[in-house]
């Protein structure tokens, strides 16, 4: 992590400023400005922690803060300490304390997890690689049913991670963020995942539908960032001045119409994710290069051959050893449902389109013949021969703000449910 201090600017100050608000200081604005207030808010959290009163975030005071990153803290048990005991020293409840330690004997000294007393997706920062892990951490940690794994790297050497949750026989695929600047699509799928697992432990409903009846007949797999690096060139957390950022930023001179780095798609060494797949990649790479995207760059290069970049390759092997009954990749914007591959679908693909399209408010659409080849959704219908969607969330301009996603959110939480539905 950065080390951070008064004047300091940027995504990670924004990350910092909500952690303190989470540990119930008082930083002021989510605004990624660490002025006197935030200072502040630092320097009365260490003292609160018996850290150095410095207001400098380092090692130790981040580390200190993490638990108010992922939602969760290790806590060792007091002699004669109790569950509700334990709850009301982290201000939580005592029915989270119990779903996250389901083997617990709850005797002296024993360590168990405490969920915090506030949700894990954080929904008003813009999300990173790091941020995401420490979502994916909080969840599996609150919710030890869930299952966590990697399935590849990217460019950098980030982890690539799904998680797995459900029991059933209908096998679901869901994954976010191909392209960078529509990274507002990882906090969305986050949330949809938080609220199923909430409900699932409450045994309550999700989207009008008991989240025990999903559980049982759906086997839901989730990767909510394919494209971490990309994503964080978008976001601010890859700086001025990384290796990797100067790269894309002397790739994205040769396309000086695209403004930079808010209109980079592709992943960071310049190929566009959602053009790697191997479904007519040859027709795309015809009809880019004709378009001018010749060479790597912040959007439609399609690279040197299918399946070059790593995160097309984790996603692949991934979905090849799974096998979705349904596949759904999410992007934005314009509020479409894309459903078919070269007029070509499995059959009932369009009924359930049609369904999706009748929770959300969204239209089934026709894919433009330009952006027809090559995508994730291509190659589920036309290779593995399943049911495949590209879901283009919201509307507005790409990367849409944070302010979106709670209606974002409001229109696909039905659509999610009606996917896992066995029906």
């Amino acid at each position: 992590m950065q080390t951070l201090r008064f004047g300091d600017k940027g995504l990670y100050v924004r990350y910092l400023q909500a952690a303190l608000l989470h540990a119930g200081e008082e930083p002021g604005s989510i605004d990624g400005i660490f002025g006197r207030r935030t200072e502040r808010a630092l320097t009365g959290f260490q003292n609160r922690f018996g850290l150095r009163t410095d207001g400098v975030a380092g090692r130790l005071t981040w580390a200190a803060l993490y638990p108010f990153l992922t939602g969760a803290a290790v806590s060792i048990l007091r002699e004669g300490e109790t569950v509700n005991d334990l709850a009301d020293r982290f201000d939580t409840t005592p029915g989270r304390i119990r779903t996250a330690n389901p083997s617990a004997a709850w005797t002296q000294g024993e360590q168990v997890v405490v969920p915090l007393g506030f949700d894990v997706v954080f929904t008003d920062v813009p999300y990173s690689a790091f941020l995401t892990a420490c979502v994916l951490e909080g969840l599996t940690l609150r919710y030890p049913y869930l299952v966590r794994f990697p399935i590849g790297a990217s460019v950098t050497g980030k982890r690539i991670e799904a998680v797995r949750i459900g029991a059933g026989p209908l096998r679901v695929g869901v994954n976010a963020a191909h392209h960078a600047n529509e990274w507002i699509t990882t906090p969305l799928v986050l949330l949809f995942l938080e609220r199923y697992l909430s409900a699932l432990s409450d045994k309550t409903e999700i989207g009008g539908v008991p989240a025990k009846g999903l559980f049982e007949t759906s086997t839901l797999t989730l990767v909510p960032l394919v494209n971490p690096d990309g994503v964080d060139l978008v976001t601010g957390a890859l700086p001025e001045g990384d290796s990797y950022y100067e790269s894309a930023r002397a790739l994205s001179a040769f396309y000086p119409s695209i403004p930079f780095p808010d209109g980079w798609k592709a992943n960071v060494s310049g190929i566009d994710l959602n053009l790697g797949y191997p479904a007519g990649w040859e027709n795309a790479r015809a009809i880019k290069f004709a378009n001018g995207y010749t060479r790597p760059g912040p959007r439609d290069y399609v690279g040197t051959r299918p399946l070059e970049a790593p995160e097309n390759r984790a996603m692949y092997e991934l979905t090849v050893d799974d096998r979705y009954d349904r596949a759904i990749a999410y992007h934005t914007q314009g509020c479409e449902i894309y459903w078919e591959y070269r007029g070509n679908a499995p059959k009932g693909a369009r009924a359930l389109a049609e369904r999706f399209a009748a929770v959300s408010g969204y239209a089934v659409s026709d894919v433009p013949y330009d952006s027809g080849f090559a995508g994730y959704k291509d190659w589920v219908i036309g290779t593995l021969g399943g049911k495949g969607f590209t879901i283009e969330a919201g509307r507005g301009s790409n990367p849409l703000p944070i302010g979106d996603l709670q209606t974002l959110y409001a229109q696909n939480e039905p659509l999610l449910v009606e996917a896992l539905r066995d029906t």
